[in-house]
C-alpha cells in the first residue's frame, strides 16, 4: 500500500489567500450595500415611487442575495468537505467577482424599464450561491494550516477581509459620489463595480499556489468516507442550530454599512462623501484591532471574546443611529468608531474559530457554511429591510431599527453560552470532543464494513 504525502502546512499563505479572497467577497457586499443606499434606489426602480420606497426596494434586491446563500451552503459546503477546501475557494472567486462585474454592465430602469430591476436580482441571486461558500472555506484552510495555539490568530484574518473591503469599497466610492449628479447617474456608478476585475486577479494570483491542509488530505485517504450533509444534519444539527442563532450578530454590521447610510443621507440629508467616510475610518481602525482581537482569541478563548463583541456591537448601535439624528459628525464618528472598529471587529475576530470548532473535519466547511449562511441570511434580509421598515417612509425613526440590533445582540448572546470552548483542544482532539457516542459507533461500524469489503476484492 502506497503511503500517502501530506503536504506541508503554509500558515502565512493560507491567511493572506483567505483575507484576499474574503476582500472581494466583502468589497461587493459593501459596493452592491452602498449603491443601494444612493444610487440603485433611483437608477433600477420608477422614479414616480416615493422615495422612502425606492430605498425599501433596493434594500430587498440587496437581501436576496442573502436569501439564497442557504442554498448555496447546501451545495458548495459539501463540495468542500469531498473536494477540497481550495476547490471552493477558486469557484467562489470567479463567481462572486464576475457577478459584481456583470451588475455594473446592466442597463437601468430608464433605459428598459422593469426588465432593469429582474436582470439586478437574478445576477444576485447566483451572486449570492457563491458567496455562501467563500467564507467557510477559507476559515477552515486558515484554520487547519495554522499551528496549535494560533489557530484563532490566523483564522481571524479571513474576517480582516470585512474591513478591508470596506475599506477598498469606500476609497473607490467616495470620489464617485463626489461625482456631479449627471455623471454619476449615467456612467460613474459602474466604475466600483467594474473595479472588482482588479481584485479577482490579485486573489486568483495568490490562490493557485496554495494546498490543502494536511489534516484534509489525511481525512480524505485515511478514513471512512461519509455523506457530509446527511452526517451532518443527523449528528450535529444542535451545532448548526446554534451558529444560525449566534450569526445573527451580523445584522448590526449591515444595518452598519447600509442602512445607516441611507438613514444619515435620505432620511436626514446628511453629506454623502461624509456619511461614507464614517465607515471608512472605522474600517481603517479595525485592520489593527481585528489581528489584535484574534491574538486575544487565542489566549482568553473563542466563546469568551464573543459574548463580550456581541454585547458591545448590538448596545452601541443604539447612540450611533441615535447620533445620526443630531447630524453631529463627531458624535456620529465616535460611535461608529466604537460600534464597528472596537466591537465588531472582535465579533470579526473570534467567530471563525469559534464557529468552525464546533465540528470535526470531516464536516466543517459543510457545518460552518450551513450555520453561518442561514444567520447570515436571515440578518442580512432582515436587518436592512426591517430596519428600513421601522424608520417610516421619510427615514426618520431610530429607535426601531435599535431594537432590531438588540434583538440580534440577544439571540447570539444567549446561543453563544450553549457552546464549548474549544481553545485548549487540537484539532485532532476536536475530531473526538464534538463527536458523539453514537456518531462513532456509526463511523466505527461503516470502516469495518469498509475493510471488509476491501479484503475480499480480488487481487
Amino acid at each position: 500500500m502506497t503511503e500517502t504525502i501530506l503536504p506541508k502546512k503554509t500558515p502565512v499563505r493560507a491567511a493572506v489567500a483567505a483575507w484576499i479572497g474574503t476582500t472581494l467577497e466583502y468589497y461587493d457586499f459593501a459596493v452592491y450595500g452602498t449603491s443601494s443606499a444612493l444610487i440603485l434606489n433611483v437608477l433600477f426602480f420608477s422614479p414616480k415611487l416615493p422615495q422612502g420606497v425606492s430605498v425599501l426596494l433596493a434594500m430587498i434586491t440587496f437581501a436576496v442575495g442573502y436569501a439564497v446563500r442557504p442554498l448555496g451552503s447546501l451545495i458548495l459546503g459539501p463540495l468542500g468537505d469531498r473536494r477540497g477546501r481550495k476547490f471552493v475557494m477558486m469557484i467562489t472567486l470567479f463567481g462572486i467577482g464576475g457577478c459584481t462585474f456583470l451588475i455594473g454592465c446592466l442597463p437601468t430602469y430608464a433605459q428598459i424599464g422593469p426588465v432593469a430591476p429582474i436582470l439586478l436580482v437574478l445576477i444576485r441571486v447566483i451572486q449570492g450561491l457563491c458567496l455562501s461558500g467563500e467564507q467557510p472555506s477559507a476559515i477552515t484552510m486558515s484554520l487547519e494550516h495554522a499551528s496549535e495555539g494560533r489557530r484563532g490568530f490566523l483564522a481571524s484574518f479571513t474576517t480582516l477581509g470585512s474591513s478591508s473591503g470596506t475599506l477598498l469599497t469606500l476609497l473607490v466610492f467616495i470620489p464617485v459620489a463626489g461625482m456631479p449628479s449627471e455623471q454619476l447617474l449615467s456612467w460613474g456608478w459602474r466604475l466600483p463595480f467594474w473595479f472588482s476585475a482588479v481584485v479577482v486577479v490579485a486573489a486568483y494570483l495568490i490562490r493557485r499556489h496554495l494546498q490543502e491542509p494536511p489534516e484534509f488530505v489525511e481525512n480524505r485517504f485515511s478514513k471512512v468516507n461519509v455523506a457530509p450533509l446527511r452526517h451532518l444534519l443527523r449528528f450535529h444539527w444542535r451545532a448548526v442550530l446554534r451558529i444560525v442563532f449566534c450569526a445573527l450578530i451580523a445584522g448590526t454590521s449591515y444595518m452598519m454599512q447600509t442602512f445607516s447610510v441611507a438613514f444619515g443621507t435620505a432620511g436626514y440629508k446628511l453629506d454623502k462623501p461624509t456619511m461614507l467616510l464614517t465607515t471608512t475610518v472605522s474600517a481603517v481602525i479595525a485592520l489593527g484591532i481585528t489581528p489584535l482581537a484574534g491574538y486575544l482569541v487565542d489566549k482568553i478563548g473563542r466563546k469568551t471574546m464573543f459574548l463580550i463583541a456581541t454585547g458591545g456591537a448590538g448596545i452601541t448601535m443604539v447612540p450611533y443611529l441615535w447620533s445620526i439624528t443630531t447630524g453631529s459628525w463627531s458624535l456620529i464618528f465616535l460611535f461608529g468608531i466604537i460600534n464597528y472598529s472596537l466591537f465588531y471587529s472582535m465579533v470579526n475576530a473570534s467567530w471563525p474559530s469559534f464557529f468552525a470548532e464546533m465540528f470535526p473535519g470531516r464536516l466543517r466547511v459543510s457545518g460552518l457554511a450551513l450555520g453561518t449562511q442561514i444567520g447570515f441570511a436571515i440578518s442580512g434580509v432582515v436587518g436592512p429591510v426591517l430596519s428600513t421598515a421601522l424608520a417610516g417612509p421619510n427615514l426618520k425613526n431610530w429607535v426601531g431599527p435599535s431594537m432590531v440590533a438588540l434583538g440580534f445582540m440577544l439571540f447570539a448572546g444567549i446561543s453563544a453560552l450553549t457552546a464549548k470552548e474549544t481553545k485548549k483542544y487540537t484539532l485532532k482532539e476536536l475530531d473526538e470532543v464534538q463527536q458523539s457516542e453514537r456518531e462513532t459507533a456509526v463511523l466505527t461500524a461503516a470502516a469495518g464494513f469498509r475493510g471488509r469489503v476491501t479484503r475480499d476484492l480480488p487481487a
